[in-house]
């Protein structure tokens, strides 16, 4: 079962009121020029709501609709001359009468052919003022006569080859000196409304999808290409776009606006006069993802056409005009839909269903193309569990559990699955702790004072500490199933594709507990120093290289990596290894070596032979010619090092 990421005519999401709402404002003022736009997040529904408008003016034959997907031109073509041409293309593709219209036609055509020409800007001056072509005008000009020659029927007439090319080649002649690009646009739009009275349509309406896909330039291009249409009558443009990418499209590509102004302010400014009417897909809440997950695994089993499925869909719409009021799809209700037969063929997706739509509902936001990637992602999963012979070891609700961790909190999904891949049982303890005191505690009363929270965590570890100050791991933990309990070494081993839980390490055993614990920020690790004096020397040592191994294999030290304060604990607690802290320090790059580096190890070194090495490290730090923060950091920090020591 796997679930496609396509848009589609068929609403799960009851996004087809907006698409009813767009087409009833068309249609009241067909002459009117219009544009609107359907904005939401990356993954809401905006093509699928185009479709569904698509689909609603399919019948009507006073209105064209036409598509225009910006990205897929992306890289070919200049996206501006794409969407006009692409425009009249299909307008004269779809309304046979133009065909009649060969002269009209053939002169839309000439004018699109002009303003590819403009795109050469300086040369089209230059020739305009001297009547003598640029050789990048000639190239031009000799693709278009070879686009002529290949497809002369693009001009609607019965002309011979020659008088094709005849045409091309007036476009060079100083005759044409008196043309120009203000006078070409403003000619562009009346021969364009022109053909539009010729093509026996009431209403245009153009579908602009997949603009927040687009790079910068090429949205912006396209933006400006629609705005050559807003004026023109009885043309209606709907832009399917995540405001966000567009706002931020816009400042790439006016990066040098006063400050007076703002980039930001002249963004939003520059899409509100473009777009009359904004359309935004809300998130779907906790009833809604429930429902919506339920149509998914059962549209998987019996198919979108299925006549039983379209009966649950109906059923599915009624629920979602009220989604406060009513509840999911239960059992009940599939049954009586699909009947029995069918209700039993479907079973394991209904129970599917029922265990994940609540994990789903609070880890994905409501947003339907992460909800259809984690239910790809979950059930990919459990193939390879069984394919490797170990499924019945691995329940879907507790891998879907795990996986919202990994895909939403992956710091805490790594402190977990280094816990449990270390543990002889497989099981992390933190975890059951952690399940059964925000089980118990509702999400109001879990803001304390700092006293009680003194009180209720002398007990606890850094790391369950941690987690329990953290309301979206609390919220998280909450989630049914509980799983502290479970043996979680079968989930770790399927999701070896991001990271081996289960290589080097597992040889530290319990050690690797502490390891990740400090990886943790510093109020965390530095109440760990009682627990770090009851390892042992080797012990100690071999906690050292692992954290030591793992910062390194980041490789960002323009700031202070997590455990460089872990590695400060530990090495007071163990002076044994104020060597192998030097040793890291004489490590790091220095091109790229923030000044954190320079400063904040008094408590760790206080040998005065290793004194004596940090000193050295820092005067060669002070010489470098390559990090000039680092070089005056460094510089002013030998002095303090030269009296303390």
């Amino acid at each position: 079962m796997i679930l496609h990421d396509n848009e589609t005519k068929i609403d799960f999401l009851n996004n087809e009121a907006i698409a009813k709402t767009i087409i009833t404002m068309l249609r009241e003022h067909p002459e009117r020029p219009v544009t609107l736009g359907v904005h939401g997040d990356w993954g809401a529904g905006k093509s699928s709501v185009l479709e569904m408008i698509e689909a609603g003016f399919a019948d009507d034959g006073d209105v064209l609709c036409l598509k225009f997907n910006g990205w897929r031109f992306q890289g070919f073509e200049d996206a501006k001359i794409a969407l006009i041409e692409g425009i009249v293309n299909g307008l004269v593709a779809e309304r046979s009468l133009l065909t009649k219209a060969g002269d009209m036609v053939k002169a839309m055509y000439r004018r699109i052919d002009f303003l590819k020409l403009a795109k050469n800007g300086v040369g089209l001056a230059w020739f305009m003022h001297t009547g003598i072509p640029t050789p990048g005008q000639v190239h031009s000009v000799t693709s278009m006569a070879s686009a002529v020659m290949a497809d002369p029927t693009k001009y609607a007439t019965k002309e011979g080859v020659t008088s094709a090319m005849q045409d091309v080649k007036d476009m060079i002649k100083p005759a044409n000196a008196d043309t120009n690009v203000p006078k070409e646009v403003v000619e562009f739009r009346e021969a364009f409304d022109a053909l539009l009275k010729k093509a026996g349509i009431k209403q245009l309406v153009v579908l602009v999808d997949d603009l927040d896909r687009c790079l910068p330039e090429t949205a912006i291009e396209t933006l400006e290409a629609i705005r050559l249409f807003i004026f023109t009558s009885q043309t209606a443009f709907v832009i399917a776009a995540d405001e966000a990418m567009i706002e931020y499209a816009v400042r790439k590509h006016f990066p040098d606006l006063p400050d007076t102004t703002g980039p930001r302010d002249y963004a939003r400014n520059y899409l509100e006069k473009l777009i009359q009417v904004p359309f935004r897909i809300p998130a779907l809440g906790e009833t809604e993802t429930r429902i919506y997950v339920t149509l998914l695994l059962v549209g998987s089993s019996l198919g979108d056409d299925d006549a039983d499925f379209q009966k649950l869909i109906a059923e599915a719409r009624e629920r979602l005009k009220r989604p406060w009021a009513n509840s999911a799809l239960d059992a009940a209700t599939v049954k009586t839909a699909l009947g029995a037969s069918k209700a039993g063929r479907v079973q394991d997706m209904l129970t599917l269903s029922d265990q994940i739509a609540p994990i789903l509902a609070h880890g994905t936001r409501g947003n339907p193309r992460q909800i259809k990637r984690f239910l790809n992602a979950l059930v990919l999963r459990k193939l390879i569990a069984e394919g490797r012979g170990f499924g019945d070891d691995v329940a879907l609700p507790i891998l879907a559990k795990l996986m919202l961790a990994e895909r939403f909190i992956p710091a805490l999904f790594d402190q977990i699955a280094s816990a449990a891949a270390a543990a002889p049982d497989g099981k992390c303890s933190d975890l059951n702790a952690l399940e059964t005191r925000a089980g118990t505690k509702p999400a109001s009363s879990r803001k304390t004072t700092a006293a009680a929270k003194t009180s209720e965590s002398a007990d606890d570890g850094a790391v369950l500490t941690g987690w329990l100050s953290s309301e979206s791991i609390c919220e998280w933990a909450a989630i049914e199933p509980k799983i502290g309990d479970v043996d979680l070494r079968p989930y770790l081993f399927v999701a070896k594709d991001k990271k081996d839980y289960f290589g080097g390490t597992s040889a530290l055993g319990k050690l690797a507990i502490v390891a990740q614990q400090l990886l943790g920020p510093k109020i965390s690790v530095q109440g760990m120093a009682g627990q770090l004096k009851l390892l042992a020397a080797p012990e100690a040592a071999q906690v050292f290289e692992e954290v030591r191994t793992t910062i390194m294999s980041k490789g960002a030290f323009d700031t202070s990596p997590s455990g460089v304060d872990g590695l400060v604990v530990l090495v007071t607690a163990h002076p044994t290894l104020e060597s192998s802290l030097l040793d890291f320090l004489e490590g790091l790059p220095t091109d790229h070596l923030g000044t954190w580096a320079v400063a904040g190890w008094s408590s760790a070194i206080r040998d005065g032979s290793n004194k004596a090495r940090l000193q050295q490290i820092v005067e060669r730090w002070s010489g470098v010619t390559n990090n000039a923060a680092l070089k005056t950091a460094a510089t002013a920090t030998l002095t303090t090092l030269k009296t303390n020591r």
